[in-house]
């Protein structure tokens, strides 16, 4: 029984020291350092709009109708006034007729004017400063770095590689060790 029980632990020995010798990463792989030779930025360039706004003052004119009771004299006396006029410079009957029409109408249109422009009926003018915005856009242009594209060597062999950081003066690669049959 002491030879099953040494042979059995001799067996399990090797089996641990094989598993603590053998690779950490995979059947063939393991970790190392290589020397990085050259880093450049992959740089885009690009736009905004910026939205800038603009005020100004400007004076602004504002007409408020008169607040006067509409009277209908004017126009009244105007076509009466006109109607007499014209009355008596036509020459005939017919003519008579006609201009007392003539006469009539102007007349109102007159008097409508002549009341419409009296010192009360005018409407009211009156100028007030506004504050006037507009909103325009400016283009900025920027450049960010987007990745680096790093040349690296490892064994007298050169390698590319394209990463989201610097990786400064070493990068960690990979080894896969392959028989070659």
């Amino acid at each position: 029984m002491n030879k099953i029980l040494t042979a059995s632990l001799m067996v399990l020995g090797m089996a641990v020291g094989t598993a603590e010798a053998g690779p950490r990463y995979g059947n063939n792989d393991h970790r190392d350092y290589a020397k990085v030779t050259h880093v450049e930025p992959i740089v885009i360039q690009s736009e905004r709009r910026v939205p800038r706004r603009e005020c100004w003052d400007e004076e602004v004119r504002y007409q408020e109708p008169s607040r006067h009771r509409k009277s209908y004299t004017g126009p009244i006396l105007g076509s009466i006034i006109g109607g007499a006029i014209g009355n008596e410079l036509g020459a005939g009957t017919d003519n008579k007729k006609v201009g007392a029409v003539v006469g009539a109408v102007l007349g109102a249109s007159i008097g409508h004017d002549v009341t419409r422009k009296s010192a009360y009926g005018e409407d009211r003018v009156h100028y007030r400063t506004e504050t006037r915005c507009n909103v325009t856009h400016d283009i900025e242009y920027y450049e960010r770095v987007t990745g680096y594209n790093v040349t690296y060597r490892y064994n007298g062999r050169t390698y590319h590689t394209r990463m989201d950081h610097d990786p400064g003066r070493r990068i960690r690669v990979r080894v896969n060790v392959v028989p070659v049959s």
